[in-house]
């Protein structure tokens, strides 16, 4: 064992559960995770090395195999798409003369895509190294490929490249709160568990997440339950398409945030508290660390918080590219250093949480609301918004506007007035709460945003007259093919399969028939899907197909059943190999054709011919020897 491998472990204290964080460093000091490098740890940590390999390999920013001395992914959301991120990605591999999503051969560098990197405000955006870049242009591109050429460390990299902007848009009560920091938590400290608990219940805050569960609920069911000892998660792995606002919470509202998590464990009676941050956001993770020590330093954070006998601290746990871990319990099992897979419920984290004790989960912009509400009052906010949606609501507006970025409205208003505010134009559709939500029509733009009609999360793309949206529909079932964990046959089945109904429109070999089983699929994954994910899949898609069907009819090739692909010309390269082209290297109506105009002199037969046709273990050695 290496000495700085040694370091690592003592600094997360030989603890199994840091599994995932201990990967982590050790991959951004290797470049990736070795072989060897795995059987140490597990053998360290005490620990099979199946498990070390399963949680290595279950997330996407850990690489098993090298990467490449510069790791580029590009954003592969929707909004990156329409701002142009493939041509700039194929510029980029030109320029390194490598295929995307493949090692360079000399090592220096891989180019791919990731799901989505937060910045759909800024786009086009790309991680290199982890380190995430914005506003994309060929210029920027083409002088990155000299860098990397060049070898130039990416921390050496023009600084502006990095520059993330929060871009407050429309501020309201939460934007512009002008709280000091540990004003909210002196606040809470006064009021007592039981003051607060009656004022968030007056309040009716209710999760921002996007389920909306009570939060007066969760954070009394979790209190009453019996345990060793009770945590506070902050779910700040908001990896919906579209949404940014958590973000620039952390980013510029951190203070309010962190005396959101001190109230809700002085109102669970819980001393400990993580903040799970999303990779794509490691850039934070500094300054973050940073604020929490200071803040200790001011006896706002850690033991006897202000004199009142309360102690309470806070550990940041990375991930590290996997959406599932949104869920509250994926991301339980991924904070236990697993790999982020949803648990069966019952038992729910209330009861059964991180460790297998009491565990409240979150929402940034949950816990900085619980903060405003411990200074002014749950009447004070129960007053804003609607009577079953009360307070405002943070929204990330992007795509087809000409101010993308973060609005703050009272629930109630509608999606008319937020395109208006965002400067909209020509508008056709709109998904309510990113890949996961509704997709509403122009016809639907009076609706209001509240968890009694439109519901959301926070994400609010925008899509004008010009954009296709079987292309929309497109990127999200490769979005959640490529998201799900596997967990259920349903999501991990369903979702492949939405992706390759999709796949044969795309490439024109679609009909009716496929557009029927898209809508079976959307009826089966909904009533049949472990966790929220797949039932949430299929929403828009389906939406989609209902509301704008041209787009999707203008692919079908015929009336009936195709196949997804020509089988014929599939062969084509066995054929070339093999120095065949007679009538019986030939498939289906290519095959039928050519015997009809076969000379009978050769005394060729239709059965003949049809015995001369590669069998299908043939044809599949054929394709293997494809160079």
């Amino acid at each position: 064992m290496t000495a700085e491998l040694e370091t690592i472990l003592e600094r997360h204290r030989r603890d199994p559960l840091q599994l995932l964080q201990i990967l982590i460093e050790l991959q951004a000091r290797d470049g990736w995770l070795p072989p060897a490098t795995l059987s140490a740890l597990a053998g360290a940590l005490g620990i099979p090395r199946a498990r070390v390999e399963s949680t290595a390999s279950f997330y996407s920013f850990l690489h098993t195999r090298p990467a490449g001395e510069y790791r580029i992914l590009f954003s592969d959301n929707i909004t990156d798409r329409m701002l142009g991120n493939q041509a700039l990605m194929q510029t980029l591999c030109d320029k390194l003369w490598l295929q995307p999503g493949k090692v360079s051969e000399d090592g220096l560098a891989s180019v791919s895509t990731t799901s989505c990197t937060g910045m759909c405000d800024q786009g086009p955006a790309l991680l290199a190294n982890g380190r995430t870049i914005t506003r994309l242009t060929l210029e920027r591109i083409d002088e990155m490929a000299h860098l990397i050429r060049r070898r130039v460390p990416v921390g050496d990299w023009p600084p502006e490249w990095f520059h993330v902007e929060d871009k407050l848009r429309r501020r309201d009560v939460l934007l512009d709160h002008g709280l000091a920091p540990g004003a909210a938590l002196a606040a809470a400290l006064e009021r007592g568990p039981t003051g607060l608990l009656w004022e968030i219940e007056r309040s009716g805050l209710r999760g921002r997440g996007g389920a909306g569960f009570g939060s007066d609920i969760k954070w009394r069911s979790c209190r009453d339950a019996w345990g060793d000892a009770h945590y506070v998660i902050c779910n700040a792995d908001e990896g919906e398409p579209g949404t940014f606002k958590d973000r620039v919470l952390l980013s510029s509202y951190f203070d309010l945030v962190v005396d959101g998590m001190c109230i809700a464990g002085m109102a669970i009676g819980a001393n400990k508290g993580f903040i799970y941050l999303r990779g794509e956001y490691r850039y934070l993770l500094d300054r973050l660390e940073t604020r929490l020590a200071q803040r200790r330093e001011q006896n706002l954070l850690g033991r006897n918080i202000l004199g009142r006998g309360f102690s309470f601290d806070i550990e940041i746990h990375l991930g590290a590219g996997a959406y599932i871990c949104g869920e509250e319990s994926a991301l339980i099992e991924s904070l236990e250093g697993k790999p982020g897979k949803p648990r069966i419920r019952p038992p729910f984290p209330v009861t059964n949480g991180y460790r297998g004790q009491p565990t409240t989960v979150n929402n940034v912009e949950t816990l900085a609301l619980a903060a405003l509400i411990a200074v002014r009052g749950g009447d004070w906010f129960h007053a804003i918004g609607t009577p079953a949606s009360t307070g405002t609501k943070l929204l990330s507006v992007s795509g087809d506007v000409e101010s993308p970025g973060i609005y703050e409205f009272p629930f109630g208003v509608t999606v008319a007035e937020v395109l208006e505010a965002a400067g909209a134009r020509d508008t056709q559709a709109v998904t309510s709460a990113g890949a996961a939500g509704h997709c509403l029509a122009a016809d639907e733009f009076g609706r209001r945003i509240a968890f009694e009609d439109v519901a959301t999360g926070g994400s609010i793309m925008v899509f004008d007259r010009s954009r296709d949206m079987f292309e929309v529909a497109h990127n999200f079932a490769h979005f959640f093919a490529h998201e799900s964990c596997g967990f259920c046959t349903p999501c991990r089945v369903g979702t492949a399969v939405n992706a390759r109904l999709l796949d044969k429109l795309a490439a024109d070999h679609g009909s009716p028939y496929d557009l029927d089983e898209i809508a079976k699929m959307h009826r089966l994954m909904q009533g049949a899907s472990h966790c929220g994910l797949g039932n949430t899949a299929t929403i828009a898609i389906d939406d989609m197909l209902a509301k704008f069907r041209p787009a999707f009819e203008r692919r079908l090739h015929s009336p009936d059943y195709e196949p997804a692909f020509d089988l014929d010309a599939a062969l084509s390269q066995a054929r070339r190999m093999t120095g065949r082209d007679d009538p019986g290297a030939h498939l289906g109506d290519n095959h039928e054709a050519l015997v009809e105009e076969r000379p009978h002199a050769q005394g060729a037969t239709t059965a003949g011919a049809a015995q001369s046709v590669p069998s299908s273990a043939e044809a599949a050695s054929a394709k293997d020897l494809q160079p």
